[in-house]
């Protein structure tokens, strides 16, 4: 990378006074610096280079895109196999025993769970009442309380 800038700085230092005739095809360019026409080339040389590497690289994936659908649908019309086995079918039937079992274990469990509930909300009721007994006496002892300082 700087061999190459030091030859395009050197390049550009040894022809800098040259002036060429520059002749586009629709129009003529007279008196244009020797480096102008240098770099202007390397620049649209990496322009043109650019462009044909996209154009190619949109091609190629259009190609391999195309090529992958055929062989997706290649894939799904070949025969399948139906003489295949499962290697672990007692595994498998023990894994949904345990899981039926499973069920009927929560389902015991869900049963404990809503009676202690219940019987939790009985206390939660019993609870309540005293603590508005509670209340309702502190109501009175406030009334007291101003009654006295009137």
């Amino acid at each position: 990378m700087l061999a190459v800038l030091a030859l395009s700085m050197g390049f550009a230092a040894l022809n800098g006074g040259q002036r060429v005739v520059l002749r586009l095809g629709f129009a003529t360019l007279y008196g244009v610096p020797l480096t102008v026409v240098a770099f202007g080339g390397l620049v649209a040389g990496m322009v043109i280079m650019l462009g044909a590497g996209i154009h190619s690289d949109l091609k190629v994936r259009r190609i391999l895109r195309a090529r992958l659908m055929e062989e997706d649908l290649e894939e799904r019309a070949r025969f399948v196999d139906r003489s295949q086995q499962d290697l672990f079918e007692e595994e498998e039937r023990a894994a949904k025993e345990n899981a039926r079992t499973g069920e009927e274990e929560r389902s015991g469990e869900v049963r404990i769970i809503r009676e202690v509930w219940s019987a939790g909300e009985e206390d939660r009721v019993g609870e309540s009442e005293i603590a508005g007994e509670d209340r309702r006496e502190d109501e009175e002892d406030r009334r007291e309380d101003e009654e006295h300082r009137d």
